[in-house]
């Protein structure tokens, strides 16, 4: 599973890998190395709710709550709010809105996907909301629209091209 977080302005990718007798939870913050931690099952427990787990020593109990993408998580004494996007949630934030697609001057992949339909050329002007192309992610075909009113610089992907998160896929001019 694949999640991004924010805490205190700090940025962070989670993967977590789930094996028979573990959870692998890689954590990268912005620009920095990636970190992985490994969680027996054997030092977890869940109860009424919240969580218990031993990690490098130290025992930890979370207790989280959430609706949407905002998360109350309460551990160690404190509690923090966490806004925490899970794959999905990343993929319909980057649909949403151009911007978040990789600023005014680009559309950018929000996850991995594959490319199944270009519905524009170079030099094509395009109003706010018209289709631009269909990218397949999470099994699900999704038309990605222009952000505003653009003119479409370059094309930088093809049909059946698998693309990564934060590929630049069309670049525009205004």
């Amino acid at each position: 599973m694949f999640f991004e977080a924010e805490l205190r302005g700090i940025k962070y990718r989670i993967n977590v890998n789930e094996t028979p007798s573990s959870w692998k939870v890689t954590l990268q913050a912005n620009g920095e190395r990636p970190e992985l931690h490994v969680i027996s099952k054997e030092d977890y427990k869940e109860l009424d709710g919240a969580i218990s787990f031993l990690f490098e020593g130290d025992s930890y109990m979370v207790d989280v709550v959430g609706n949407g993408i905002s998360y109350t998580v309460y551990t160690r004494g404190s509690y923090r709010d966490i806004p925490i996007y899970n794959d999905e949630m990343l993929l319909h934030e980057s649909l949403k809105a151009g911007d978040s697609l990789g600023g005014p001057n680009q559309l950018a992949a929000g996850m991995p996907g594959k490319i199944v339909k270009i519905m524009v050329e170079e030099g094509q002007r395009l109003k706010q909301d018209q289709p631009i192309l269909i990218m397949e992610a999470m099994k699900m075909e999704n038309e990605i629209r222009a952000p505003r009113e653009i003119v479409v610089d370059q094309i930088k992907v093809a049909i059946d091209d698998n693309v990564e998160t934060g590929s630049v896929m069309v670049t525009f001019k205004h």
